[in-house]
């Protein structure tokens, strides 16, 4: 008796092929939406986002609860990292215009300090707060996802919205939703 294969028979090889392909899909799907300027993820049931201090460029202690009454965007971020470097023009941008509308700005410098920090921002001018987290014990509290990693804080100090990867952080759309957490 001659086994029959039945018409919906897949070779091994197409399988794997088809699984590739797939696989690159889905891959490719998450870095397509990285790239829009606009998105960012709400946060489920909006935790409160937990407390830290940290030093400053000037070694200044500044403590995240002492915004409370504001809305914080908090940016882990690196010297060494692309979509960091390629983002820091965009929210200088965006922070001359958050700043004047009460919106506090936290970037938050992941792991080591030094010279490069400096050098980094001297190249792009920047003015919003630069803190360093050098044990990356804060990035971690805050369950970031790679680099960069963004959150908006309400003025309860809860992460309303997270975005993962780099943005066009002075985007008119994103600057609306930021100032919209306002209430």
């Amino acid at each position: 008796m001659r086994a029959v294969k039945p018409s919906f028979f897949i070779s091994r090889r197409a399988l794997l092929a088809g699984a590739g392909a797939s696989l690159a899909l889905h891959a490719a799907i998450p870095t397509a939406l990285a790239a829009s300027p606009m998105l960012m993820q709400a946060i489920a049931g909006k935790p409160l986002a937990p407390d830290f201090t940290l030093p400053d460029l000037d070694g200044n202690a500044v403590r995240f609860a002492s915004h409370k009454g504001q809305v914080v965007l908090v940016n882990f971020w690196a010297t060494w990292c692309p979509p960091c470097r390629a983002e820091i023009p965009s929210m200088e941008r965006a922070w001359q215009k958050l700043e004047d509308a009460g919106v506090a700005m936290l970037a938050i410098h992941v792991g080591g300090g030094g010279d490069r920090i400096w050098e980094f921002l001297a190249e792009f001018n920047v003015t919003f707060p630069v803190l360093i987290d050098r044990s990356s014990a804060v990035s971690k509290a805050w369950q970031t996802i790679g680099l960069p990693t963004t959150f908006i804080a309400d003025a309860e100090g809860r992460k309303v919205f997270r975005a993962i990867g780099g943005r066009e952080w002075d985007h008119p759309d994103l600057i609306a939703n930021i100032l919209a957490v306002r209430g």
